[in-house]
């Protein structure tokens, strides 16, 4: 069986999924498309291929086994995109849960059907149809559970708007013990650049104090003005509008002091790597093509 433990984003990974993008389903229609990004890279005819997207998620599942993390794969349907399966379904603490996601991406949820069945069925939470959320929109920070989310004009406006308030509220019922602050994200359906499509594309703890943030994409000053009286001005490494639309904030940490990022952050790099961290480099920016990097192809199961 699959044990589950996971109370934050930087400490010691042990299990991750991660996802494939074999038989991936190729360049969408337009109209078919249902991000910002996505719809850009097929105007422009930049849309990924399927060889170039293996050939970086490979290297970044090399780069997880470098340091002994277990890896488990969904399993490949045909001309289903399971490249990101952090939104299908999320860990928190000892819980798994199975998500309501937008009807376009329902059927990539059958791709991880193998993995929930060795999981404790009490340890699995199927969450009520009229709660919506992405695992993307879910953060945690040890006591803290940071939630995105679009109040009910945005997310009945808005396609990239996956996470309802019914969601947090449910959240708030399961975990009473928890901090839960929710944010709400600026969204839109056709410029990237000016769309947080879920909260990890725009905020991201890294280390044990310290955090990587993209003010414009909150909706709310307040919500700013929490994370830097939470974190501290110091602690925040804040990137600007084409950092964001380039998935900055989108790292992910193998422990407290080694992040994985793109080789393209060059700037971020740096910052990093001057407050002490150990940054491994993958070239990833195939993937970004799609609204999502690599904390967004990943859904960890247990961290020490």
């Amino acid at each position: 069986m699959i044990k589950l433990k996971v109370n934050n984003e930087t400490s010691r990974l042990k299990t991750v999924v991660v996802g494939i993008s074999e038989s991936f389903g190729g360049v969408p229609k337009l109209e078919d498309c249902y991000d910002p990004k996505s719809k850009e890279c097929v105007l422009n005819g930049t849309f990924p291929k399927e060889k170039d997207l293996k050939i970086q998620i490979e290297h970044f599942v090399n780069t997880l086994k470098k340091y002994d993390v277990n890896v488990l794969r969904p399993k490949n349907f045909n001309d289903i995109n399971q490249i990101f399966v952090r939104d299908i379904f999320f860990v928190i603490e000892d819980k798994l849960f199975i998500p309501n996601i937008i009807s376009e991406r329902s059927k990539e949820q059958c791709a991880i059907e193998g993995l929930i069945s060795k999981i404790e069925t009490t340890n699995i939470i199927k969450m009520p149809d009229e709660c919506r959320i992405e695992g993307g929109d879910v953060i945690l920070y040890n006591d803290y559970l940071f939630i995105g989310y679009s109040d009910a004009m945005d997310f009945n406006k808005f396609t990239v708007a996956r996470t309802n308030k019914k969601s947090v509220d449910f959240l708030k019922d399961i975990f009473p013990k928890k901090k839960i602050r929710a944010f709400e994200l600026n969204k839109s359906d056709t410029h990237p650049k000016k769309n947080a499509l879920h909260l990890d594309c725009c905020f991201q703890p890294v280390g044990s104090n310290m955090a990587i943030i993209h003010k414009n994409s909150f909706k709310n000053a307040s919500d700013v003005l929490f994370l830097e009286n939470l974190f501290g001005m110091n602690n925040l490494i804040e990137v600007d509008d084409n950092e964001m639309y380039d998935m900055n904030c989108n790292v992910f940490s193998v422990s407290e002091n080694i992040i994985i990022s793109s080789t393209t952050f060059s700037r971020l790099n740096k910052e990093l790597q001057k407050k002490g961290f150990v940054v491994e480099e993958v070239m990833y920016n195939e993937v970004a093509k799609m609204e999502g990097l690599f904390r967004c192809t990943t859904i960890p199961l247990y961290r020490e």
